[in-house]
């Protein structure tokens, strides 16, 4: 059976942090989705046509990563799709925390699926999407937090 999973974010913007997550987990995977959720509730930074962009060039070299969006559950999205994991990075034990109630609650929903946690690597533990935003709003300089092909 083919190992699939989903790795569900808004990436607004994506950071070296999410880059260096996806790409640790090449190989444990056969395919990973990065999906885009989409919130009608939630007010974005970027439009989510420049975030799927920024996705695709940061992983146009890599066959085994599709980029996309959906609306609703992300066990949904899973089940839909045939993955039976779900990717999540953790920077702090608060990360923990809320991850764990989460995929607790889609463990419950869909039982098949299993939520895969990896830590974030030492020097990108304090890097968050927010920070970037604020960096830019601000008039500053993100480039060495967001991948290479990331331009503002």
């Amino acid at each position: 059976m083919k190992k699939t999973a989903v790795f569900p974010g808004s990436f607004d913007p994506i950071t070296k942090g999410h880059e260096s997550i996806i790409k640790r987990a090449i190989p444990l995977f056969d395919e990973i989705i990065i999906a885009i959720g989409i919130n009608t509730e939630k007010k974005h930074f970027f439009p989510v046509e420049q975030r799927l962009k920024w996705l695709e060039l940061v992983f146009k070299d890599y066959p085994s990563i599709s980029i996309t969006q959906y609306e609703g559950l992300t066990v949904d999205f899973c089940r839909e799709k045939g993955a039976r994991y779900i990717l999540r990075g953790l920077r702090t034990s608060a990360d923990f925390e809320f991850e764990r109630s989460i995929g607790q609650i889609n463990k419950k929903i869909y039982p098949d699926v299993e939520t895969i946690f990896l830590l974030t690597t030492p020097e990108y533990t304090a890097l968050n999407s927010s920070i970037v935003r604020d960096i830019l709003r601000n008039g500053g300089d993100a480039s060495p937090f967001v991948p290479e092909n990331v331009t503002f």
